[in-house]
């Protein structure tokens, strides 16, 4: 049987390497993205996430960081941190640039004798191509979607800016910072001991100049001796799942099947986990001696949808409360996070949903 993939991106990529461990076939189709990469992106992935990307290929070549501990602050409050997650001095997750862990993933595919890349126009052979090949399974987690969904979405009104910080040598870079600020979530994610990652999620009422923006992020910076912001990148911000997750024999994947705000770093931790239920259920069906049809997909969306639909509503609640807080002038964040920032069981159940989910 053959499997096709629609789109060249991470998630297909590691799911596809996941697919062929299996003894199945697959094909990647793909049309030549007339969008700039985005070079400055970098990824926050769970330990645990990347402890699995290992599984399906020990012959990943990337540079990661590891991140310690979480500081969360508010925008009235920078000087002392409302909560702080920490794993015993353990890494919380790694950094990687999006980029590295692309290109390393396509390279381990295009030497995999059971993957093949086809590229293609998709609006006038993609439809045509599917039902020629008579492939088993389609799955396609490219935005550029080729079938009509109906989705739950919400718009944030907000554009997300991720850039590189470069600054002077600091030995001990372990630990990201979270500021709620009244503009929108602003993130330091270190990279290295003279890089950090930056990801500012501002509103657009503000109506911002990349200046202005540059200059909120020198005021807000807390650890650094900043030597030059590199050029920001910019996407806009929405909340957006479909209702129904396949079509006959073709599932939704990846960004597609949920976009959420990035203030958590959680997107490409929610793919990984997916690919984890779909590989299980791949194996459970093999084992049994089943047939991979459409009944698959009708598991994966029974076992998922529930939880990812609950998690991504967490991350957007995150939102509105912060949001709600800074009109108070933050006395509803100083309030209760008195409270739970002190609780350990709060921390350590914190700790445990990122790295691993709500299913853990």
């Amino acid at each position: 049987m053959k499997i096709c993939l629609i789109g060249k991106n991470l998630t297909n990529l590691v799911l596809a390497k996941n697919l062929s461990k299996k003894n199945l076939n697959v094909d990647i189709l793909f049309e030549k993205n007339k969008e700039n990469k985005l070079s400055q992106r970098t990824l926050a992935i769970s330990k645990e996430n990347f402890n699995y990307l290992l599984k399906i290929s020990n012959k990943i070549q990337i540079s990661k960081w590891p991140i310690k501990n979480i500081k969360i602050y508010n925008d009235t409050n920078n000087q002392k941190e409302l909560a702080e997650f920490k794993n015993n001095n353990k890494e919380n997750f790694f950094l990687i640039k999006y980029l590295d862990i692309l290109n390393s993933f396509e390279n381990i595919c295009k030497i995999d004798k059971k993957i093949k890349f086809k590229k293609i126009i998709y609006n006038s052979k993609l439809k045509s191509l599917l039902k020629n090949k008579n492939y088993s399974l389609v799955i396609n987690s490219d935005k550029n979607n080729f079938y009509n969904i109906k989705n739950i979405e919400k718009n944030y009104d907000s554009i997300a800016y991720t850039g590189i910080l470069e600054h002077e040598l600091k030995k001990i870079n372990f630990e990201a910072i979270q500021i709620f600020t009244k503009y929108g979530p602003l993130a330091f994610l270190p990279l290295s001991k003279t890089k950090t990652s930056i990801v500012f999620s501002v509103v657009n009422n503000y109506k911002l100049s990349e200046a202005q923006i540059n200059n909120l992020i020198k005021q807000y910076n807390l650890n650094y001796k900043i030597m030059k912001i590199g050029k920001l990148e910019k996407a806009k911000i929405k909340f957006s799942m479909p209702r129904n997750y396949y079509y006959k024999n073709k599932l939704i994947f990846g960004d597609i099947l949920h976009t959420i705000h990035p203030l958590a770093g959680q997107g490409f931790n929610m793919t990984i986990r997916d690919i984890k239920v779909l590989s299980n259920l791949i194996d459970e069906k093999i084992d049994l001696g089943l047939e991979l049809n459409e009944s698959l997909f009708y598991d994966f969306q029974k076992k998922i949808k529930h939880l990812n639909y609950t998690f991504g509503l967490g991350i957007d609640f995150i939102y509105e409360f912060f949001k709600i807080d800074n009109k108070t002038n933050n006395f509803l964040s100083n309030s209760i996070f008195n409270i739970l920032g002190k609780n350990k069981l709060f921390n350590k159940y914190a700790n445990l949903i990122a790295d691993k989910g709500i299913c853990f």
